[in-house]
């Protein structure tokens, strides 16, 4: 099976975007102090903690002082946003990630992780790397995420160039998501969604965004060849016509997925067995119960 994503072009545009990523980073900053609020209510502390594709330090500039942390390592696959994120920063791929098993309190990651090729296997390491008891907590970008913007460029490819060719790249769905939280060996999985819309003057402005964030088509299957100028303008016109609103602006959709698990401890909390609840869900409802294949009687 071909991996989907490049990932040394991914890091070649990672390290190309460090240097100026401040003027982009609204996204990451968002999702980071989304992700910090989490981590806040809760109630424990997390003595040694992971920044799994850390950017220029978004995470760890809000984490200062906050959410019961006392060492941060921050980790990027891209050499130069580890060198401007500061602090204890080290250059690791979340593919295999170097840190020895029952080590860490907790590793978060914030929208970096919809770029892993071998997903299942980079949450197990990671559980792995979880001390007992220890805590993930993680945002990515998710299925719904530049759907305008597929859609305006697809109708513009069909028209211009006659086919189509991979410019967006495929997310996950919320539901999948926490099913592989389950399958890595995770306990008390949670995976819930929040939508940000962003809202545009020009849909080259949201291009330039995406470029300046590093976050532009990494896709091993992406056409190499550079976006005809005609096709640019007809996916930007599309853009327009499809989804601009009164005020003339065009909104962009990131649909942001936080997903929280829990390495194994003899003391979680663990679910009841089928069968075994003390409270009839009737009385609670203040309903009659009927058996299965019996009809409610009027």
């Amino acid at each position: 099976m071909i991996a989907p994503f490049d990932r040394n072009l991914l890091r070649h545009r990672r390290n190309r975007a460090a240097n100026g990523l401040e003027g982009f980073d609204f996204l990451i900053a968002e999702v980071a102090d989304r992700l910090a609020d989490r981590l806040a209510d809760v109630r424990r502390a997390f003595p040694l903690a992971v920044d799994l594709g850390c950017h220029t330090g978004q995470v760890g500039r809000l984490l200062a002082g906050r959410g019961g942390i006392e060492d941060l390592i921050q980790v990027d696959l891209a050499e130069n946003m580890a060198r401007r994120a500061g602090g204890l920063a080290i250059v690791a791929d979340e593919e295999a990630i170097p840190f020895a098993e029952g080590s860490l309190d907790v590793v978060l990651s914030n929208l970096s992780m919809h770029w892993v090729n071998d997903l299942p296997g980079a949450l197990i390491q990671i559980r792995r790397a979880l001390k007992p008891d220890g805590m993930f907590l993680a945002a990515m970008l998710g299925t719904g995420t530049l759907a305008e913007l597929q859609q305006a460029l697809s109708e513009a490819e069909v028209d211009e160039e006659g086919g189509l060719s991979p410019r967006v790249s495929p997310f996950a769905d919320v539901r999948d998501l926490g099913d592989l939280l389950g399958r890595a060996g995770f306990t008390l999985p949670v995976a819930d969604t929040e939508t940000i819309t962003v809202s545009y003057a020009d849909p080259m402005r949201l291009m330039a965004d995406l470029h300046g964030m590093g976050e532009s088509n990494v896709l091993v299957e992406r056409r190499r060849t550079p976006l005809r100028r005609a096709t640019l303008m007809a996916a930007a016109k599309y853009y327009r016509d499809l989804f601009s609103g009164h005020d003339g602006r065009i909104p962009a959709t990131f649909q942001v997925v936080f997903l929280t698990g829990w390495a194994p401890h003899a003391d979680q909390p663990k679910p009841l067995q089928p069968g075994s609840a003390i409270n009839r869900l009737s009385e609670a409802l203040h309903t009659s119960e009927v058996p299965l294949g019996e009809k409610a009687k009027p």
